[in-house]
């Protein structure tokens, strides 16, 4: 067993920030779980478009209003706090913090190693 908190990760690499987001990465691959486990801010008024062609992601947002829209369909759902949206088919999609800023709690498959960098499809490199 091993126990991390939040305020420990936001003195290293791994909290990483940028003009739309601030990513906490508290757990990642070198923790050998097979999963990474993230507290992210999406910041208000920011609007990006993601695609994880190489991890799965799952995200639970518990704070903030904002909407994720799916590339593919154009269907919109909203986003507040108690609600899921899982990237189960490597979705290409668009993140937007209307109302607030927007938090949530983030899991990727294969584990981030909590060095990447978005591509210009708003992806990571596959892992290793």
């Amino acid at each position: 067993m091993f126990v991390k908190k939040l305020s420990d990760t936001l003195i290293t690499p791994a909290h990483v920030t940028g003009d739309a987001f601030e990513s906490r990465r508290i757990l990642l691959a070198a923790d050998g779980l097979g999963y990474s486990f993230h507290d992210t801010v999406v910041k208000k008024g920011s609007t990006q478009r993601l695609e994880y062609k190489n991890h799965i992601e799952a995200n639970y947002c518990i704070e903030g209003e904002g909407e994720v829209e799916e590339v593919s369909t154009g269907q919109v759902w909203p986003l507040r706090p108690g609600t899921m949206y899982v990237l189960d088919q490597h979705d290409a999609h668009i993140i937007r913090a209307t109302q607030s800023d927007l938090r949530f709690i983030c899991i990727f498959t294969p584990a981030l190693s909590g060095e990447e960098t978005h591509d210009a499809s708003g992806s990571y490199a596959p892992p290793g």
